[in-house]
């Protein structure tokens, strides 16, 4: 499958973030990766959809929108408004029945839904959830917080993913272009970065490495 760079705003200089995304447009970014935090779910506060709303102002790319957030079927319709073109939940917050319901009507507006799962939530979690998806997003790091570390022991959790199903699936947390190249070996083909990215000296230089 294509590899797909996401880099994520998280990681960006939200003093001229539209500039910011303009630069990893232009470095052949695929997709931006939106972290949206509530401060429940995870320990940390982000953005809302008014962030989305002027993104969608100054990007073509399609806005990953990752909602870790403790009630997302209560905001998805706020960030579809937005200007949403994915929108990811996390199982460990929602029922197989909410899942199922999300899933039919974003199908009906158009909109690609994702479902993800942290590090330590075993794959038999997400394993029902999986005929419902259009992607798979699997937390390589605790999510919370940006520049962390990657933890390996996700790998072989991608691998029985990706056993039984055949669309994208994304990692996020601690990719570089080592820990990249793990991740796609184990069978994921989005790859979401901040700090690898956004940190970089060479923006473009760095998406083709994870490539």
């Amino acid at each position: 499958m294509r590899i797909k760079v996401a880099p994520s705003i998280l990681s960006a200089d939200f003093s001229c973030l539209g500039a910011q995304v303009k630069k990893v447009q232009a470095a052949g970014a695929d997709l931006l990766h939106v972290d949206v935090m509530d401060g429940h779910f995870v320990p940390n506060i982000t953005i809302g959809p008014v962030v989305v709303k002027y993104l969608r102002k100054v990007t073509k790319l399609k806005l990953d929108v990752h909602l870790m957030i403790q009630q997302p079927a209560k905001f998805i319709q706020p960030f579809i408004d937005a200007g949403s073109d994915m929108i990811t939940v996390h199982v460990e917050v929602i029922s197989l029945k909410e899942i199922a319901s999300i899933s039919r009507m974003l199908k009906k507006m158009g909109i690609k839904f994702g479902v993800s799962l942290n590090p330590g939530t075993p794959f038999e979690k997400i394993k029902p959830a999986l005929k419902f998806a259009d992607f798979v997003l699997v937390m390589s790091v605790n999510p919370g917080f940006g520049g962390q570390s990657f933890i390996p022991s996700v790998l072989p959790k991608i691998r029985q993913i990706r056993e039984v199903f055949k669309k994208d699936i994304a990692i996020d947390g601690g990719i570089n272009a080592v820990t990249a190249k793990l991740a796609k070996l184990a069978g994921a083909n989005i790859l979401v970065a901040g700090s690898y990215i956004f940190g970089a000296k060479n923006i473009k230089q760095a998406i083709k490495a994870l490539r």
